[in-house]
């Protein structure tokens, strides 16, 4: 896991743990627009890119920054929603640890008059101002479309999916299985890794191999439950002969893919996402209007919706997608391989 980098110390911000209380504030001068920045945890990667490029952007509009980091506990996150409420920011951008429990909290600061955003993660039955993420339908059948590629049309496979409480992980399975019953290959486990502990794909697919011997591919929810899906392979000195894929591009999974251990990955350019939310935060807190070009169904309301589109990474296209692009530098991505040289 990296560490916080500087620009998170410099930042105007005020940081909260555990009770919901400051643990340290340091004000602008003249700020007219505070915005809290709520994160389920930090136990995958991207969220400290994504946290440390909001704040740069929110801070050049002259936004004030409340940051939190709820460590995957539902009540803990409730407490600091609170915190911001009392707080009277005037937008909460919101990467929920649950997609239903938070509804009640994030109505009460839409009643209070605060904008929400629902980063990433939808907020079911919620109503928030905007849903920005990636065209998460999209992931589900480029993670199909590759097994379908590398996995004879009878094989078996397992899943081994994120969490449950998480509403991106039912629309990318769902888009998964459409791609999947149209071929004969067969998904013979299913497993949930709640609050996306990567443990949980190293025991399942320990668990199976052990019991019921090799299987022909692995679709994992991101790319830490496939390096611990390969790593569970590695023992069985299975690594490279089963097709495993994930998404964020992380720099291990991009690791993994030139080394021939991980079929694929799904860049998803967070920094522009993360921009892009400020940006929007931004311009709800000044009252006018966000200009969106389709809609997502919450459960009980049509909610304005930003996609970013997704993109398929394998080691043919690494260069081009992940080092041309300067989302990881090409010595960290082939540090490896260059070792066996």
């Amino acid at each position: 896991m990296k560490r916080i980098g500087g620009i998170l110390l410099a930042t105007c911000m005020c940081v909260l743990i555990g009770c919901g209380q400051p643990l340290e504030t340091i004000k602008q001068e003249n700020v007219e627009i505070k915005i809290g920045l709520s994160f389920d945890s930090f136990v995958v990667e991207r969220w400290y890119r994504e946290q440390d490029a909001f704040i740069s952007k929110a801070e050049e509009l002259g936004a004030e920054v409340y940051v939190q980091n709820a460590n995957g506990e539902v009540g803990r996150q409730e407490e600091q929603i609170e915190y911001l409420i009392a707080e009277k920011v005037d937008v909460i951008v919101l990467v929920a640890t649950d997609a239903d429990a938070l509804t009640p909290l994030v109505k009460k600061a839409k009643n209070q008059g605060i904008k929400v955003i629902a980063y990433d993660r939808l907020v079911k039955n919620a109503d928030v101002d905007l849903y920005i993420s990636f065209d998460n339908e999209k992931i589900g059948e480029l993670l199909a479309e590759t097994v379908t590629e590398q996995v004879p049309d009878n094989g078996n496979i397992i899943m081994i999916c994120g969490s449950p409480t998480d509403n991106n992980v039912t629309i990318i399975e769902d888009a998964i299985f459409k791609v999947l019953n149209k071929t004969k290959i067969k998904v013979l486990h299913k497993a949930y890794a709640e609050n996306w502990l990567r443990e949980v794909a190293f025991d399942e697919v320990s668990h199976w191999v052990e019991q019921h011997g090799a299987i022909d591919g692995i679709i994992c929810g991101n790319d830490d439950l496939a390096g611990e899906a390969v790593k569970a392979l590695a023992e069985y000195r299975l690594a490279g002969e089963v097709c495993v894929v994930g998404q964020d591009a992380d720099l291990a999974a991009c690791q993994r893919i030139v080394e021939g251990t991980q079929a694929m990955t799904i860049f998803k350019d967070v920094t522009k996402l993360a921009k892009e939310a400020a940006e929007l935060a931004v311009t709800l807190a000044k009252n006018e209007p966000v200009q969106t070009k389709q809609t997502i169904n919450d459960g009980s309301y049509d909610i304005p919706y930003r996609a970013l589109t997704p993109i398929k990474v394998t080691k043919e296209n690494m260069d081009e997608v992940i080092i041309d692009g300067g989302f990881h530098l090409k010595e960290d991505v082939y540090l490896n391989m260059m070792d066996k040289e």
